[in-house]
Parts: structure tokens; C-alpha cells; sequence
């Protein structure tokens, strides 16, 4: 882990550095092999279920053209030899190998990982000089890159007009950094950087999660309107005293109308329960395929499970719970299960692991850690193959 963090232990990042300043680390991974080849990063991008851009900085129509994929294969014959980018997101959740890239960053909450993003740059690809506005650990795999940062604040309007890409007019870097193989740059929210390939390269992006202000409070009322009990409820007031002006909205009305808002929308279990299923739904790509022929009972999967060495959690599907005093609300794929205290540490080990040896499961299978599994297993969630 020190190796990693150059040094610090996981605490110390987080104090110092964690949506502070960035962190230059020189090999982050000492032993970088790339997960998966150039070729492999272009086949995902022409699959119909693979989110992915083709950014042409030059031989586009405009300068820093965007392309969406999906993308035929011919295309990427017919790019030019340099000044090109494909960026593929999810790959975690598609190559199995791509997701151990996430487990070094274990000591951060599962629940604010986004993905793994991976770049291909042809010599001098870039997509210019910009501002993200989420955590980001930059790892450098095959070929070598340079990074410009700046930590100087950026005006909202410090964009070139007319483009695919939101490209800082003014940028000037601070600091620059050449990162090769197992090389890695963390930057927190709103540091300005510029990476530009100096000859044939693959980085990884491993990207955290931060919902706007806007998509919180659009989630939270939608989850209370589904939950709504009485749709014809209104609002009363049989304690109504005499007002002394009848224009006015006095504090007791006020009162009354936030004690609604806050039972509707803020009720702590409620909004626990919302959240969880919030950030572990499926986005985007995040698609699993339930098993074609469902077990009947846990002991059919404990069978099944001794056969393969394990389960297997699915890539793409995000585990997380809440706690209800001694008790448990786990989420798997957006869905909520409620556990009993006689299980919540189990289950709180289920949530955490992505793979489940056998022989650790046998403990497991009984009560309703079992019921939980077969409910994972037959929806897709965990599987008893590597993918």
C-alpha cells in the first residue's frame, strides 16, 4: 500500500492530499503488466455495449472531433498516425483483469468508484487541456505520457467555443511530470491537466464518483414519490391558532410544511435506503445476465460453488449496505435486502469480497447468508465461473 501511496500510508493520503493537491508517484505498480493489449481496447470500443470516444485532436472535420462509438473496425485503419485518442469506459466492468486495477483502492469507499476508464493514444494524442470534477488516479501502462497540471482556480467560462470537448481557452501549467509503466498522478476535483502522449500509449483512469447536488435532489424525490403510501394525502392542520395578519405564513405553518418534507424525502432509514440502491444501480453499460436456468435452493448453489473453487462477484455489479441498528440493508445492483443481526457481519464480509473460496463459503451457507447468495447467484450478481 505504501508503494502506492509513495510512501504514505492510506490516512495519510486522505489528510493530505484526498481532494486537496495531487500526488505524483513513481512506480505506483512495480510490476505493471497491462491487463489487457491495444487491439482488445479496440474491439471493446466497436461492441454496441461499450461506451466508448474517439477524440481526433487533428484530421477530423473540426479540430478535437469526437466520435462515438459503437465504432467499425475499419475506422481505426483509416486514422491518421498521430494526434488521436480512443477512451473506453467501464472496462472493469467488461475484462475481468481491468477490475483488479480497483483493488489497490480498497481503503476508499466502494460506493464513490466510478469506473476504470482506459486511453489508447496514438504519438502526441491528447484531449486537451481540462478540468474533471471527480477524483482520479492516472496510471500509466504501456508507453509513456506527459502530464501538465495547474492548481490555479478555472473560470467557468474559460472554454473554447464550438467544440466536442469542454478545452480550457487559457491553460497554463504549473507543474509537468513524464510518467511511464506503473507511474501514477492522483488529482483531486478541479486541478487542470493536459496529457499528451509521447509515442504510443495506454493509461488507466481509475475514476471516483460525485453526484451533482442536482442528481442527489432529483433521486431523493423521485424515491419519494415511488415510496408515496397515500398519493391523495394533504397537508392539515387541525392545532390552526387565530393569525394575527391573514397574509401572513407564520413559523408554525412553516414548521408543519418541513416536518412533511423531512418525513417524506429526509426520514434517515428511508433516505439510507434510497441512497444505497442509488449508488449501487446499474449505469450506463452495467448490464448482468441472470443465469438461464435458476437454482432452486442454497443447497444446489453449495454444490456448484464446491465444483468451481467459489463464487465469483459479476464486474459489474456494485455491493454495499447500510446499518439499521444491529441489522443490515445490503444492495446489489440497485436492489435492497434487509439482514438480520445474526448475520450482518457475514454479510458485511459478502459485500466486501469480490471473490468467495469455497471453503470460506461452507461457513456461510446456512440462515440468510445462503438466501442472499442464491438470490445474487440467480439474478447474475455472482457467478460460479471467472467470467
Amino acid at each position: 500500500m505504501q508503494t502506492l501511496l509513495g510512501g504514505l500510508d492510506p490516512a495519510d493520503f486522505l489528510d493530505r492530499h484526498w481532494q486537496k493537491r495531487p500526488l505524483l508517484v513513481r512506480a505506483a505498480f512495480p510490476h505493471w503488466a497491462d491487463p489487457l493489449v491495444p487491439e482488445e481496447l479496440a474491439g471493446l470500443a466497436c461492441e454496441a455495449n461499450v461506451n466508448s470516444r474517439l477524440v481526433l485532436e487533428r484530421g477530423g472535420e473540426q479540430p478535437w472531433q469526437v466520435e462515438y462509438g459503437p465504432h467499425a473496425e475499419q475506422r481505426f485503419l483509416d486514422l491518421p498516425e498521430t494526434h488521436w485518442t480512443l477512451l473506453v469506459q467501464d472496462v472493469d466492468r467488461h475484462v475481468p483483469a481491468a477490475a483488479t486495477l480497483l483493488e489497490p483502492f480498497g481503503f476508499l469507499p466502494d460506493w464513490r468508484v466510478d469506473d476504470v476508464m482506459v486511453s489508447y493514444a496514438a504519438p502526441q494524442g491528447s484531449v486537451g487541456p481540462h478540468v474533471d470534477a471527480y477524483d482520479v488516479f492516472l496510471v500509466q501502462g504501456r508507453g509513456r505520457r506527459r502530464w501538465e497540471i495547474s492548481t490555479q482556480p478555472v473560470a467557468p467560462d474559460n472554454v473554447m467555443p464550438g467544440l466536442d470537448l469542454r478545452i480550457l481557452r487559457d491553460f497554463h501549467a504549473e507543474q509537468v511530470f513524464e510518467l511511464g509503466p506503473g507511474d501514477m498522478l492522483y488529482l483531486p476535483p478541479g486541478v487542470a491537466h493536459h496529457g499528451i502522449a509521447l509515442e504510443p500509449c495506454m493509461t488507466y483512469s481509475v475514476g471516483f464518483r460525485a453526484p451533482t447536488h442536482t442528481e442527489l435532489l432529483e433521486g431523493v424525490l423521485e424515491h419519494a414519490l415511488d415510496e408515496l403510501g397515500d398519493a391523495e394525502a394533504r397537508y392539515a392542520d387541525p392545532d390552526l391558532c387565530l393569525p394575527a395578519h391573514r397574509s401572513e405564513i407564520t413559523a408554525e405553518a412553516l414548521a408543519r410544511i418541513r416536518d412533511r418534507i423531512q418525513h417524506l424525502c429526509l426520514d434517515p432509514a428511508r433516505s439510507a435506503r434510497w441512497f444505497g440502491r442509488y449508488v449501487t444501480a446499474p449505469q450506463g453499460t452495467s448490464l448482468v445476465e441472470a443465469p438461464e436456468e435458476p437454482l432452486a435452493d442454497v443447497a444446489a448453489l453449495a454444490v456448484r460453488a464446491e465444483q468451481a473453487g467459489g463464487l465469483w462477484r459479476d464486474p459489474a455489479c456494485r455491493f454495499a449496505f447500510v446499518r439499521e441498528g444491529e441489522a443490515l440493508w445490503v444492495f446489489a445492483h440497485g436492489e435492497a435486502q434487509r439482514v438480520p443481526a445474526a448475520a450482518a457481519e457475514g454479510a458485511a464480509w459478502l459485500c466486501d469480497q469480490r471473490h468467495y473460496p469455497a471453503a470460506t463459503l461452507a461457513a456461510h451457507w446456512a440462515g440468510p447468508l445462503g438466501a442472499l447468495l442464491l438470490n445474487w447467484y440467480n439474478h447474475g450478481y455472482v457467478r460460479d465461473d471467472t467470467f
